[in-house]
């Protein structure tokens, strides 16, 4: 004999409350473009110098990407899963 449990979602979000999550994520966005680039060209010129980018520099940017990735399916209803600072930052890992 199987048990079988009933799996509960939780309660949808109020669309006003989502729509002021999404205002909030939206400045998160603009503000993580905006090191994003910084860093690509902090990037830039540790490879004019060095002939070789930094690999933590890599590792953050690769975090980054991701991070902005949350944020876009967040605000555009493609995900319930509230990115950073609601949730981890998501790692660097390849």
């Amino acid at each position: 004999m199987t048990d079988t449990a009933l799996v509960t979602l939780p309660p949808p979000r109020k669309l006003w409350v989502r729509a002021l999550l999404m205002l909030l994520m939206g400045a998160a966005f603009q503000l993580a473009a905006w090191v994003l680039l910084a860093l690509a060209l902090l990037q830039l010129g540790f490879a004019l110098f060095t002939d070789q980018p930094n690999p933590r520099l890599q590792g953050f940017g690769r975090s980054m990407g991701r991070y902005l990735a949350q944020i876009a399916g967040f605000v555009s209803f493609a995900t319930e899963t509230l990115p950073f600072p609601f949730s981890d930052l998501p790692d660097d890992a390849a």
